[in-house]
């Protein structure tokens, strides 16, 4: 379990971003979470095959790929980021230690201890079962962007049916 003060350097340090499964649709958990971040301040590289383009990005089809690409401009690749099932971990992790990612993320619900304790050995950092967005949100106050805290969620009854 990642304790606040290491999600704070992991977020502090990790600035380059590539975000593995990223869905160029708006209304999806994965474009949400990379556009939070790209809005403040960091890089976010697509690693999404069948698109090819993501929040005004190049999408590459896998983090091996994004690291060539950004090689060229002289970027290396901090976090990869992961919006996949758990049974796709083990060739993601793998190529975030070939490319010598700093952390490897894997979101809510995505937990692969074997994989995690490879990419530690390797010396990543390994945060499981978390949203970045979430803990970036929670520990440099983000949490009323879109959603929170502006009356858009609310447990309060609508006066009125909006249809």
């Amino acid at each position: 379990m990642s304790t606040i003060s290491e999600l704070r350097r992991i977020l502090g340090t990790c600035r380059t971003i590539a975000v593995v499964g990223l869905s160029p649709q708006w209304h999806r958990p994965s474009f949400f979470a990379a556009k939070y971040m790209q809005a403040h301040g960091y890089r976010i590289v697509p690693v999404n095959p069948s698109a090819p383009e993501i929040l005004g990005q190049p999408s590459h089809p896998s983090v091996t790929a994004a690291a060539e690409a950004l090689a060229r401009e002289g970027v290396r690749i901090d976090m990869v980021d992961c919006f996949r099932r758990s049974a796709d971990i083990p060739p993601i992790a793998d190529e975030a230690i070939a490319i010598g990612a700093k952390c490897l993320w894997l979101q809510i619900g995505v937990v692969d201890e074997a994989s995690a304790a490879k990419a530690r050995a390797a010396g990543l950092d390994v945060v499981m079962d978390r949203c970045v967005k979430i803990e970036h949100a929670r520990l440099f106050g983000g949490l009323n962007w879109a959603g929170v805290n502006t009356k858009v969620i609310s447990a309060r009854r609508p006066q009125q049916l909006f249809y």
